[in-house]
């Protein structure tokens, strides 16, 4: 087996780069994982409601590494209105977030109803902006609804929206279930789905007391995963990478009280393409690694990489990951997903 691997123009349609300092820390390890191309989260605090607001991200973004293509979305919420789609479209905003109110960071802004945004789903269809899903119902005691089935209870919702908007492009964020691959999977090409890094590796039993690999929605049954390898090792074209990368200080994912648990997400970024490289190894699909990373997504987004395109070099080196590569500044205490265990990848120098 060849020792190098080429993947054109790597793309994360998942990330999330924060603000303030926290931000200028984050956004060099994009390109530092192997990625040219990042679709950019809207839940900061205030959450990015406006073309405006995004654009001002956006420059800024530029401004801390200009050699990445950064793409733009707005946060639904109750001030988003068809006339800020209309103009979101014209200056080169690409999507809109759905979060339900309280399921994950920043989600106090997120929704409840689904119809009341039907004049904004009409908008965007029109337009041709994605309407990103992050595919959870709050967790539900009286409904026996908890974060073990809370994606489940929202397929529903997706194959809704779907029949209600055949021509609106629609992608359910980071799958972490046999049921919503099955679901994507039955429905027309206007529906697709991100799968992270992390949810290839990981079931219940290894967030379950350990902070650092909870993230939400958290990782499900090996069942669940087994579906998730499987529809990657199959080249299926409405399934491709989008890391929900999400970077916390340490303290944040260590502190729990009884009533705030520790931060949820898990932090991929500075090891990306390296790790998804060697995860699909793991599962007999390292030959899908740029339809998967690269072109599955380029191709549902409009966004194809051209054969001069930028280009990233992975090399077989058997490796340890360690904490001083993925801790970037003395302010910010970071520690990557992975730390301490073996990969098989590095980017070529």
């Amino acid at each position: 087996m060849s020792s190098d691997i080429i993947v054109n123009a790597p793309a994360d349609f998942h990330v999330h780069l924060r603000q303030g300092s926290l931000c200028h820390v984050v956004t060099p390890c994009v390109r530092k994982g192997g990625f040219t191309l990042a679709y950019v989260m809207p839940n900061l605090k205030p959450p990015i409601t406006t073309t405006d607001q995004a654009l001002a991200y956006k420059a800024l973004l530029e401004s801390i590494d200009p050699h990445v293509d950064y793409l733009m979305t707005l946060y639904l919420a109750p001030e988003l209105t068809p006339e800020e789609i209309r103009k979101a479209k014209r200056a080169g905003v690409v999507g809109v977030k759905s979060y339900p109110r309280g399921v994950t960071t920043n989600s106090d802004a997120g929704i409840e109803n689904y119809e009341v945004y039907y004049p904004v789903f009409e908008a965007m269809e029109q337009e041709g902006l994605v309407l990103n899903l992050h595919g959870e119902v709050p967790s539900d005691a009286d409904n026996n609804v908890c974060v073990l089935n809370a994606e489940e209870r929202f397929l529903p919702q997706l194959v809704k929206l779907h029949k209600r908007f055949p021509a609106l492009r629609i992608v359910l964020e980071h799958a972490t279930t046999r049921a919503a691959v099955e679901v994507v999977k039955s429905l027309g090409d206007t529906v697709a789905c991100t799968i992270t890094a992390h949810h290839l590796a990981l079931t219940v039993d290894d967030w379950a007391g350990q902070s650092f690999h909870f993230c939400k929605p958290v990782a499900k049954f090996p069942d669940d995963r087994k579906a998730l390898q499987d529809v990657i090792r199959q080249g299926h074209p409405r399934f491709f990478l989008g890391s929900d990368s999400a970077p916390h200080p340490i303290a944040s994912k260590l502190q729990s009280t009884p009533n705030h648990g520790c931060a949820a997400g898990v932090y991929t970024s500075p090891i990306l393409l390296p790790l998804v490289a060697h995860l699909l190894e793991s599962f007999g699909a390292l030959e899908r690694l740029e339809g998967f990373a690269s072109s599955a997504g380029r191709q549902f987004y409009g966004r194809a990489a051209t054969a001069s395109g930028p280009k990233v070099v992975l090399r077989r080196f058997k490796h340890i990951v360690e904490a001083a590569d993925t801790v970037q500044s003395d302010e910010h205490q970071l520690l990557s997903f992975w730390v301490g265990r073996e990969l098989n990848w590095v980017i070529a120098e």
